[in-house]
């Protein structure tokens, strides 16, 4: 049986994400501009392989073309132009959202252009009929095509990634649905499943404590139950937990926990210096790495198997300094 990979073993080739054409710099606007993110392109570009694509291009509204909006029931808007009401493109933008759904069967993630009536994934503007936006807003057509087809993909617009929380937490995401994959290309088993839950412990610890017990349980529970049928339902439930973002206090817990491994191996002083550091991480003074470099340096002095195993040390490349800012 091969060891489980290490959290600093990141995925060979570079995870794929689907992406807004418009947000990577590729002008296909309705006005023949677009919304070029440096995020992505300079900072994430590393790391990541994107695809792009534009609904509304492919569709065939060409460059530039009338503007769109969504009207009628938020539930179940209809997108239509903003001069020529007839033009109802919603049908359209559904089908090629199903299309790419099938397309994009090896993405890890997708990052949506904000607002948009066919990629915004929430909050987008839907009009009565008399002209006035409803206090609720929608979802782009093609966003809700394809994340039907996807509920699991992690998904995120691309203003709230400057959010660096929400930054760190899609990414954290990102990288467990690369993770997930490659274990079902080496196939479900018992142990898999175990070790991979094993694995993400504190990860789930940190992001929702409550279903990390619950999904320990599912799996405790497990006995002579076919691991291919329970599979599934874990990981629904595991990336729904990961889809809430950590917390300050919930982190504390987790370098807390951690910091029970050292508590026969390290010196008083060092315990005290760590405790100091976790204090001031609590009170906002020094952001989440400073805790974690200071474990992480304990820890490669005294190694721990279980330790080395955890996901939460390095849930995404050091390099990216997703913690530094949080």
């Amino acid at each position: 049986m091969s060891t489980p990979p290490t959290p600093q073993q990141q995925p060979a080739s570079k995870p794929k994400l689907g992406v807004s054409a418009c947000l990577m710099g590729v002008e296909v606007r309705f006005n023949g501009g677009h919304k070029e993110s440096h995020l992505l392109t300079r900072a994430l570009n590393e790391y990541f392989d994107f695809v792009p694509a534009c609904p509304e291009v492919a569709i065939g509204m060409g460059i530039p073309r009338e503007a769109i909006r969504l009207v009628g029931d938020p539930e179940h808007p209809q997108a239509v132009g903003t001069v020529r009401k007839e033009m109802n493109v919603t049908q359209a933008l559904a089908e090629y959202g199903e299309h790419m759904a099938e397309e994009m069967d090896d993405i890890c993630g997708y990052i949506f252009m904000q607002k948009s009536p066919s990629c915004g994934l929430e909050r987008v503007k839907v009009y009565r009929d008399n002209g006035a936006p409803f206090d609720a807003g929608g979802r782009g057509i093609y966003a809700q095509a394809f994340c039907a087809k996807h509920p699991d993909l992690p998904v995120e617009e691309d203003g709230r990634l400057n959010d660096p929380v929400l930054r760190e937490n899609f990414i954290t995401r990102v990288y467990a649905y690369a993770a997930w994959q490659a274990l079902l290309k080496n196939g479900i088993t018992r142990r898999a499943l175990t070790e991979f839950h094993s694995r993400y412990k504190y990860q789930l610890m940190a992001n929702d404590p409550v279903q990390y017990k619950a999904l320990g349980n599912m799996l405790g529970n497990m006995g002579r139950s076919d691991p291919v049928e329970i599979a599934p339902r874990y990981f629904s439930e595991l990336m729904n937990a990961l889809k809430k973002p950590a917390t300050r206090r919930t982190h504390t817990n987790v370098l807390q926990h951690l910091c029970g491994y050292l508590r026969d191996t390290i010196s008083g002083s060092d315990k005290q210096e760590i405790q100091a550091v976790i204090r001031q991480y609590h009170q906002g003074i020094v952001p989440l790495v400073v805790p974690l470099t200071l474990l992480k340096h304990h820890f490669r002095q005294h190694p721990d198997p279980y330790i080395a195993l955890q996901v939460y040390l390095q849930p995404h490349p050091e390099n990216l300094s997703l913690r530094n800012a949080i």
